[in-house]
């Protein structure tokens, strides 16, 4: 399947123009969709990379540059220390009410696509891991898929780091998928042990997955990277959403099919 890579469109919210970048198939047909959230150097090669693998197999993806409000469009952040002091610095200056109509823009984008099935979930990672966990609060995202999402345990999100996002846990009524690292410092045990607890406590419906791996374990770059453990949780997330989103409307044949091919 051929991806149509960075489709650019600009969403309205409250707090301004959001540009979202789109990863689809580039064959006709309908197909559900995915918001997925960065980490907070926003759209970065890994992300995109990671956009278009969801992409490729099947799905519209829309990537929203998190800091909008914050920063001029197309911004990337560099992974160095400038660039994670900067983008944790955002974390808390933005409020969490422009996170929460973020995410409700997104959805009313991929929802009213023509070539969205409406069927709808979430992914993300590290703070976006976190921006996932709150959209999956709006009811009708079915699937939401989270890697080490910071700062649930200590409600650090946002302006005031005060969120609530552990007490509307309650609220989310699709299925979760959680995966961890256990060397990752900034989700130490006892963190991820309350988020536990908390979805217990609520009837979630939600699995959990703990793998030996540090922060940004996923991404496909820097010393931390483990491809190992990136292909066997990319496994999982693939045969989480084919279950909970589904398939595209119509048959896909690949451009040049029938062609032999040396």
């Amino acid at each position: 399947m051929i991806v149509v890579d960075d489709e650019q469109v600009e969403l309205a919210t409250p707090s301004g123009p959001m540009r979202t970048h789109i990863f689809k198939p580039a064959a006709p047909g309908k197909y559900p969709g995915i918001v997925f959230y960065s980490e907070i150097f926003q759209v970065t090669g890994p992300i995109r990379r990671t956009a278009a693998m969801l992409a490729g197999h099947g799905y519209i993806v829309a990537v929203p540059e998190i800091y909008h409000e914050l920063e001029a469009p197309g911004t990337v952040l560099a992974y160095d220390q400038a660039g994670s002091d900067r983008g944790n610095a955002w974390k808390t200056t933005k409020a969490l009410a422009g996170y929460d109509a973020d995410a409700r823009a997104a959805l009313d984008h991929l929802k009213q696509r023509p070539d969205c099935t409406g069927r709808l979930g979430a992914m993300g990672i590290c703070i976006g891991g976190h921006l996932a966990f709150r959209a999956a609060m709006n009811p009708d995202v079915l699937g939401t898929a989270c890697f080490y999402a910071t700062d649930i345990h200590k409600g650090g999100l946002g302006k005031g780091m005060q969120d609530d996002s552990l007490e509307r846990a309650k609220d989310i009524r699709g299925e979760l998928l959680m995966m961890w690292g256990r060397q990752d410092p900034h989700i130490p045990l006892e963190g991820r042990m309350k988020v536990m607890a908390r979805l217990n406590e609520v009837n979630a419906k939600f699995s959990w997955h703990e793998v030996n791996g540090a922060h940004a374990f996923m991404r496909d770059e820097g010393a931390r990277y483990d491809p190992e453990l990136a292909y066997q949780l990319y496994g999982l997330v693939f045969d989480f959403f084919h279950r909970r989103l589904g398939m595209g409307d119509l048959s896909v044949q690949a451009v040049g099919a029938g062609e032999t091919r040396h």
